[in-house]
């Protein structure tokens, strides 16, 4: 596949006519990776990486034997190769994640904010399985409505219940988070798909309490253009599509205003986020699916180098 080809399947317009999740999936990290030469995780595997020094408690078949002849030392390979963890996916599935805006001649037709956290997470449930990983699921609105438990057998189903899943009903952090944190005890990776309409600092606390149980945690902030560049001109009624509340507005009168407060909930997701130790990285809807997954390839090596 030339880089025009990859370059095409990361495009959220061109995922959405593909109605199987898992040909999406294996399509596109297949594509991607083939511009990724080097794994980035350290383990057990064929393809040697580096070398550390010998630690009490090692094994001594992994001793480099030559390079001992050659300076004295104990010294283990270490080598590319696949993780084993518990990989945990939470999509956000409220309303207003069903949020999508219309085309114009400035900005593309975008999917909707979930059907493009679908394709993030199908994607990144392809990779970890494809690593072996143990992979699972919790959407949620204001409670869990599909729970895949982690297991190395269970990427079919984490693919079916994201592809089943609608968005509907208000959103909330903490009843689903709280059963989260009952359900996924061994350390692993949260992974966060989200539009973040909540207070910033809530959301850092509640994530950064999984951070304190030793988990690593990455938030992808989904939005929609429309959402961060505010387009529109002409005077109209805005609904909220989670309380159903409209409001009359004229979008030259409060367009700045809206485009500043904006920015700042955007800065205060990443002060707060990583001020607790969560990965931010924020998404637009309309934009390839590239960045996103070389930030979790980032995330990851860094995640893996330090367990």
């Amino acid at each position: 596949m030339d880089a025009d080809s990859r370059t095409s399947f990361l495009d959220p317009a061109v995922l959405a006519r593909i109605d199987n999740l898992q040909l999406l999936a294996r399509t596109v990290v297949d594509g991607f990776l083939q511009g990724i030469h080097r794994s980035p995780y350290l383990g057990a595997s064929m393809d040697f990486a580096e070398h550390r020094p010998y630690m009490p408690g090692d094994d001594i078949r992994r001793i480099d034997w030559r390079l001992y002849a050659r300076t004295d030392r104990f010294h283990i390979k270490q080598y590319e190769a696949e993780t084993n963890a518990d990989v945990g996916f939470l999509l956000d599935v409220s309303a207003s994640m069903g949020y999508r805006s219309e085309s114009s001649s400035r900005r593309p037709a975008a999917v909707s904010k979930l059907d493009y956290a679908r394709y993030l997470i199908a994607c990144l449930a392809w990779f970890s399985a494809g690593h072996k990983d143990r992979v699972g699921l919790y959407a949620f609105d204001d409670d869990v409505v599909e729970h895949v438990r982690p297991s190395a057998a269970h990427l079919d189903r984490v693919l079916h219940a994201v592809a089943r899943v609608a968005a509907g009903g208000e959103g909330s952090w903490d009843r689903p988070l709280s059963r989260v944190a009952n359900t996924f005890r061994r350390r692993g990776i949260l992974v966060v798909a989200s539009d973040f309409y909540d207070e910033p600092e809530s959301v850092a606390t509640a994530l950064g309490y999984f951070r304190v149980q030793g988990h690593d945690v990455v938030a992808f902030h989904v939005l929609d253009s429309a959402e961060i560049d505010f387009p529109f001109s002409e005077v109209a009624n805005f609904q909220d599509v989670e309380t159903r509340r409209v409001l009359p507005v004229a979008p030259d009168n409060f367009a700045a205003e809206y485009r500043e407060r904006m920015s700042e909930h955007i800065a205060a997701m990443r002060e707060m986020l990583g001020r607790h130790g969560v990965d931010y990285v924020l998404l637009n809807t309309s934009e390839p699916l590239d960045r996103a997954l070389h930030s979790y390839l980032v995330f990851r090596q860094k995640t893996t180098r330090v367990r």
